[in-house]
């Protein structure tokens, strides 16, 4: 919106020139996301904790230790994309149509996160929706996604290290759907720990703020062998809302927690991640970057069926953060170890725009 508005003003007052640039944009996004998020955290928290009553619902098949979380409220990623929303329109050019996309999907997940939660706290069960409806949804949302990107793009996957775009044709809109309902279920999966999802989630953003700027930029596209997507720059910007609101977010997260993310957090920034990484053809460097993601879902995978297959069970509980949790380590020092993981993978990840 400010670029919209003050940008063309910019041959009268020469100091609106900095609008035009994206890395100005950027900067700014993530601070407005992130004080929004300091300043309504407060509040927010106290309207939930006033509206949900006992709060969470807590596994009882899970460490003894989380039942001492019980009555922390949940649904925070409310504030999430709130601060998100009002950054991206503010900061953001709103004549880009990849914006708009970014925004649908991240608040369509979002909702169908809060109707899994709402559920979950109506009837006070973990469970919540079901995974067929939440499936269903997903490949609504993620549906009208690849619609938008098969009409600005082109229907290629870029392999890193190899500089080579795979041309998918008619089963590239299958592959977002499999790229948006995968990593916003991972994101979902992994957020079981305080702060464990949400900070990954904002290195992962830092890494395709870079990686979007690059692809949006033809000099740079082209000098690093990577697709070239006219308009994708904007969504740096959307980016850096994202690292901003999740920073914020994870001053009222981190152990041990005033709020919980929810579905509604989880699925909303996992679809915005997943989203982001087809817009650029980089669905690969989402799998490094958000490695760990990858990992709590394939633990669980393996798990189910192991059991099914065998009758027993590979890790002592799934996701793998419960495993390391009744193998005794603490629970802050599963999130930090986690993290640093997954900042490595983040860093990983940008590497291998130089490697050819």
């Amino acid at each position: 919106m400010l670029y919209n508005l003050l940008y063309p003003l910019s041959d009268q007052y020469s100091f609106l020139n900095l609008f035009q640039y994206i890395t100005f944009r950027t900067v700014y996004a993530l601070v407005t996301a992130l004080v929004v998020c300091w300043l309504a955290g407060p509040m927010a928290i106290r309207w939930l904790r006033n509206s949900q009553g006992k709060g969470q619902p807590i596994r009882t098949d899970g460490p003894m230790s989380h039942l001492a979380k019980q009555g922390t409220p949940t649904m925070g990623g409310l504030l999430i994309l709130f601060a998100l929303g009002i950054s991206t329109l503010l900061w953001a050019d709103l004549t880009n149509a990849f914006v708009w996309l970014a925004l649908l999907v991240t608040m369509g997940f979002g909702w169908i996160g809060w109707l899994d939660d709402h559920l979950k706290l109506r009837h006070h069960n973990p469970n919540g929706l079901a995974g067929r409806y939440k499936l269903a949804l997903q490949c609504l949302f993620g549906g009208i996604a690849a619609w938008g990107l098969g009409m600005l793009t082109d229907p290629i996957v870029d392999v890193p290290f190899f500089k080579y775009q795979w041309h998918l044709g008619w089963w590239y809109p299958l592959f977002v759907l499999f790229v948006l309902a995968g990593t916003s279920n991972a994101v979902n999966l992994t957020d079981g720990l305080d702060g464990l999802a949400v900070a990954p989630t904002c290195m992962v953003a830092v890494a395709f703020a870079v990686i979007t700027y690059v692809a949006g930029h033809t000099q740079f596209a082209t000098y690093l062998l990577i697709p070239h997507v006219a308009g994708a720059g904007e969504l740096t910007v959307f980016c850096g809302a994202v690292i901003g609101a999740c920073l914020g977010f994870l001053w009222y997260n981190t152990y041990p927690a005033q709020v919980f993310m929810g579905d509604v957090g989880a699925l909303a920034l996992g679809g915005a991640l997943g989203f982001v990484a087809c817009a650029v053809h980089q669905q690969f460097l989402l799998a490094i970057a958000g490695g760990l993601f990858v990992l709590e879902a394939v633990s669980v995978m393996i798990q189910v069926a192991s059991f099914k297959l065998t009758g027993r069970r590979v890790f002592r509980m799934a996701p793998i953060h419960h495993h390391f949790e009744l193998k005794g380590w603490p629970e802050p020092k599963v999130i930090v170890r986690f993290w640093i993981v997954s900042i490595l993978l983040s860093l990983v990840a940008m590497s291998t725009l130089k490697i050819r």
